[in-house]
């Protein structure tokens, strides 16, 4: 069994923590630094973007996430967790972890009443997703190594690259487990390779 840790400072920790559960894997919420040393997945969550900087910079988290990333550990960013791992924002705002190779427009759909729903093909699904934007980013530009798993309206809103996985809309709010699933299973891929190199 694998140790997936969401991040607990604001936004959608529970339905993250059910859905990892349901999956059959150990979920905590991660509030400390040193609780990254715990864990061989990261997911940060939708939330508010501003706030979720400001409290990682309060408890300390910027540098021990970058590092975990370094470690090649992977890391799932939903809607604020994918504006939270660009290296590049729209406009002149600082980007914040700079994981993934994406320039991102925050509140790229609209405000909280611009909210919907709409089923997407998902790269390596065989069945549409259904999936739900909460005053969701999209991405404008990606590098070269990033796959784009997910458009909508021609606007990137999943992506995947090396051991960084991005959406832009919420997974864990509706029962498809579909996508929690691929993080898993880049976890897993994450452990093997370690395994190898010990070998």
């Amino acid at each position: 069994m694998i140790t997936i840790g969401v991040l607990g400072l604001q936004g959608a920790v529970e339905e993250h923590l059910n859905q990892i559960k349901a999956a059959g894997e150990q979920a905590i919420i991660v509030k400390k630094p040193e609780q990254l040393n715990e864990i061989d997945g990261l997911i940060i969550p939708g939330g508010e973007s501003t706030t979720m900087r400001k409290l990682m910079d309060r408890y300390g988290f910027m540098e021990p996430i970058k590092t975990f990333f370094e470690l090649k550990k992977p890391v799932f960013g939903t809607c604020a967790g994918m504006v939270l791992a660009a290296k590049k924002l729209t406009g002149d705002e600082e980007a914040y972890l700079g994981l993934m190779d994406i320039s991102v427009k925050r509140n790229g759909f609209g405000r909280q009443r611009d909210s919907f729903e709409a089923q997407l093909s998902i790269k390596g699904m065989e069945e549409p997703f259904t999936t739900v934007f909460i005053r969701a980013p999209f991405a404008e530009e990606i590098g070269e190594d990033v796959e784009v798993l997910a458009l909508y309206e021609d606007h990137v809103v999943a992506a995947r690259q090396e051991h960084v996985l991005v959406s832009a809309f919420h997974p864990e709010l509706t029962g498809d487990n579909r996508f929690i699933q691929l993080f898993i299973e880049m976890v897993k891929e994450s452990i093997s390779k370690v395994e190898v190199k010990m070998c």
